[in-house]
């Protein structure tokens, strides 16, 4: 038996977030199967103010709610993004999970979450005091540990629309349907007039949060083509020395290998 409410407004959700110690959720797919003890909910699944996917100058906005199914139907909703759902569990998975379960789970191992961290989105977050802006990458603290209030809910996951079009996705698992991911990897390399404008990598389900370095990606932002692919070893072995990952259900030695091998494919995929 699950104990919660089901607000039938997003100002009543949010109000009775502020009074009670509440776990939002609405698809449950991970949530309901830990089975919790002494623990109350707040379902959040019908509110048509989460359920919306639109777009303006800059983002493409998803509603916390909108599932990864409504998300693969709608022209809106970036090719990026719809690789890296579509691989997610089954059907009937994709038809409840939601993009705010998959933030709010905190885990680096979420498909949609790696693709947000490489992209750069922005998270509309919510309570009774008002709206707060986050990057996604300040968002996650830890593994399972998120910058979230305890009467705050995410609203909407903010994408960034321009840049994203040259990308490189790869995920690696146990097998090729239903999988959790041993290593996920995506990437985003843009080029104007031979020179680079945009580098990002992202690296999922190796540590505690997914993995991104923009430190590293400002090596060849600014730099032609030519002069990215005299440097790409140098590149290589800055990845190499910063990525620290943990064990997971394989070595972290293993996944370290994986990463850099996706990088490297990613790059000379590219024409780096």
């Amino acid at each position: 038996m699950v104990n919660g409410y089901a607000p039938k407004t997003l100002a009543e959700a949010l109000e009775l977030r502020s009074k009670y110690d509440l776990v939002p959720y609405a698809g449950g797919t991970d949530l309901m199967v830990e089975n919790r003890p002494n623990v109350s909910y707040l379902f959040l699944g019908k509110l048509e103010e989460l359920k919306g996917i639109s777009e303006d100058a800059e983002f493409v906005r998803i509603g916390a709610a909108v599932t990864y199914t409504e998300a693969l139907s709608s022209p809106m909703v970036p090719q990026l993004m719809k690789e890296a759902i579509s691989r997610i569990a089954a059907p009937a998975i994709r038809n409840a999970g939601t993009f705010g379960g998959n933030l709010g789970n905190g885990s680096a191992k979420a498909d949609s979450v790696l693709i947000e961290f490489v992209t750069g989105a922005k998270l509309r977050l919510l309570s009774v005091r008002g709206e707060r802006m986050v990057d996604v990458e300040k968002f996650y603290l830890g593994r399972k540990k998120l910058d979230l209030a305890a009467d705050e809910i995410i609203a909407e996951i903010l994408l960034p629309k321009a840049g994203i079009d040259d990308y490189y996705y790869k995920k690696v698992g146990g097998r090729n349907a239903l999988a959790i991911s041993r290593v996920s990897f995506a990437g985003i390399l843009s080029v104007e007039n031979g020179t680079i404008t945009r580098f990002s990598a992202g690296f999922g389900a190796v540590a505690d949060t997914v993995l991104r370095y923009r430190e590293l990606e400002a090596m060849l932002i600014g730099k032609t083509v030519e002069q990215a692919r005299a440097e790409k070893a140098d590149v290589l072995n800055a990845y190499s020395e910063k990525l620290v990952l943990t064990r997971g259900r394989v070595s972290a030695e293993y996944r370290k290998t994986v990463c850099m091998n996706l990088l490297a494919d990613f790059l000379t995929e590219k024409g780096i």
